[in-house]
């Protein structure tokens, strides 16, 4: 899996954040920071979750 992340869009809302915490972070204005494009197997289904409830559709995935 791999992970990006369109800061532009981002609304921060966090929910990124609550699901995969080892994945995402916030900048002090809320704002998405991507900590790994290329996560562990075991983070997958939080990831995808992530991306399924972001409201600006800021997250997109692609399987490598």
């Amino acid at each position: 899996m791999h992970v990006e992340v369109d800061r532009p869009k981002c609304v921060a809302s966090g929910q990124c954040v609550l699901l995969a915490p080892e994945v995402f972070d916030q900048d002090d204005d809320g704002i998405v920071e991507l900590l790994t494009a290329t996560p562990d197997a075991a983070h997958h289904e939080n990831v995808r979750e992530s991306a399924a409830v972001c409201p600006a559709a800021a997250i997109r995935l692609a399987d490598r």
